[in-house]
């Protein structure tokens, strides 16, 4: 499918370089590779790809500036963006400049196949616009932010109804102001208003507004939620806790794109993007029926799911540096760093309140750590037995930080490695919790005692008594 189909790559890293090719070639293309941009400007002058997968740091320009050649030449050829230093706003400013997709390092080659084989469909590069604005405030390198993150870009020259998904405490909110801020809006307000929060016999009115001697206590008019965010985004946190009659008029509302004020004649014009949160499964809602199935596919256009920070546990060391300075900046404090051991501690933990947890402690380790590294020893009680008592359930949240560290690190026979360490650990344990009896540690285990006799020959660390 992919012959003569023509790719070009631009890395100026060999091993890279050599890695795509061989791939892309593998998979039926026709590869040329360049180490600088202006090397492929050049080329352009008198051929063309059919796709080019770029690096964005490059040692003579920034990768995406083949986008503006490319421009300046009427040629529209998809470009796919290669970084190892993504954020927010890099991948942001990478489709609003024009990119087809945005692939964050270290890479998987089935997805940058995968990438290239939907660019050579047919798809065209996306419309060229502005560089991004805003200070997005969201961190992370783990593969689920980084789809965040392109969801996000994907959606900055748009104010399509964006439903966020997550546990308490995982950023919904940020993100929402991420989304607000990376669109065709962000000169407007961004209003947020959290309906679990309001009892429900004021939410229409703190929604909608409301005329003098609408009800009692409604001494003078009062503009509503939809009114302050005219012409900017209303966030509406925890959907899932509308009262269902509010949920029909919400739905109205987005519906026909205009509202009274509660006791109101005039008719108001709802010029508002509507981003909604909830950490509920709506869907076991619509099942229950409390909540509107037509409401929800209103909402759920887009839907980003945000992953607890147990998920993306290689994200908390630069969460936690974050936090640290920014709470020390807020306090007027000076800015303190964990101890890398600190680091490992915190990474062990599940943190049931996520992000907000997390940013918590750090402000609490900012006014009480007394020196300028924050050692195990200045974490509080409940969080250093915390780590301790999901030693044993959360091993293989343990494992998975391993193989991911292991991963990007690029060491080689992970399987082995792992199986070995995991039966080391096993026939250790067990032998020392039966004082070397082979024959019972091998019934605990689930072995035979020859099997267990060979594995402790092929390990040969493991101390036993013979018995």
């Amino acid at each position: 499918m992919a012959e003569h189909t023509r790719v070009w790559i631009v890395d100026d890293d060999e091993a890279i370089r050599f890695v795509l090719q061989r791939a892309l070639q593998k998979d039926g293309y026709s590869v040329q590779a360049f180490s600088k941009v202006g090397d492929i400007a050049g080329a352009l002058q008198s051929d063309s790809p059919d796709v080019i997968v770029t690096d964005i740091r490059l040692p003579d320009a920034d990768g995406l500036s083949v986008l503006e050649t490319l421009d300046q030449m009427g040629k529209e050829i998809p470009v796919i963006a290669i970084t190892g230093f993504s954020d927010l706003d890099q991948a942001v400013s990478a489709f609003k400049q024009g990119v087809f997709d945005y692939i964050a390092k270290p890479f998987d080659l089935e997805q940058v196949l995968s990438v290239v084989a939907r660019a050579c469909a047919g798809n065209k590069a996306a419309h060229r616009g502005d560089a991004a604005g805003g200070s997005g405030r969201l961190i992370g390198e783990s593969a689920a932010m980084q789809d965040v993150f392109r969801t996000i870009g994907r959606l900055s020259r748009t104010a399509i109804s964006v439903l966020i998904t997550g546990e308490t405490g995982s950023g919904k909110e940020v993100v929402a102001r991420a989304l607000h801020e990376h669109s065709p809006r962000a000169s407007g307000p961004f209003v947020a208003i959290n309906t679990a929060a309001i009892p429900s016999d004021l939410l229409e009115s703190e929604l909608f507004g409301h005329e003098r001697g609408a009800f009692t206590g409604a001494h003078a008019r009062r503009a509503g939620r939809f009114e302050e965010a005219s012409g900017g985004t209303l966030f509406l946190d925890e959907i899932g806790d509308m009262p269902l009659p509010l949920q029909t008029r919400l739905l109205r509302v987005l519906a026909e794109g205009d509202y009274y004020r509660v006791g109101g004649r005039d008719l108001l014009s709802a010029n508002v993007r509507v981003i909604a949160a909830t950490h509920q499964d709506l869907e076991a809602k619509i099942a229950a029926g409390s909540f509107r199935e037509d409401l929800y596919h209103r909402l759920n256009v887009i839907n980003i799911a945000l992953p607890p920070l147990r998920e993306r546990q290689e994200d908390i060391p630069a969460l936690a540096s974050h936090f640290l300075q920014a709470a020390a900046l807020e306090m007027g404090l000076e800015v303190k760093r964990f101890r890398p051991e600190t680091i490992d501690r915190l990474q062990q933990m599940s943190w049931p309140g996520n992000i907000r947890q997390l940013q918590n402690l750090c402000q609490q380790l900012c006014v009480m750590a007394p020196g300028e590294q924050i050692f195990i020893e200045d974490l509080p009680p409940d969080t250093v037995s915390q780590a301790g008592s999901e030693s044993v359930d959360g091993w293989p949240e343990h494992l998975r930080h391993w193989m991911r560290q292991s991963l990007r690190s690029g060491r080689p026979d992970l399987m082995a490695a792992a199986r070995e360490q995991l039966e080391r650990v096993a026939l250790n344990c067990a032998l020392e919790y039966t004082n070397g009896k082979r024959i019972e540690a091998a019934r605990l285990l689930g072995l035979g005692r020859n099997t267990l006799t060979r594995k402790l020959k092929e390990l040969e660390g493991v101390e036993a008594d013979g018995v």
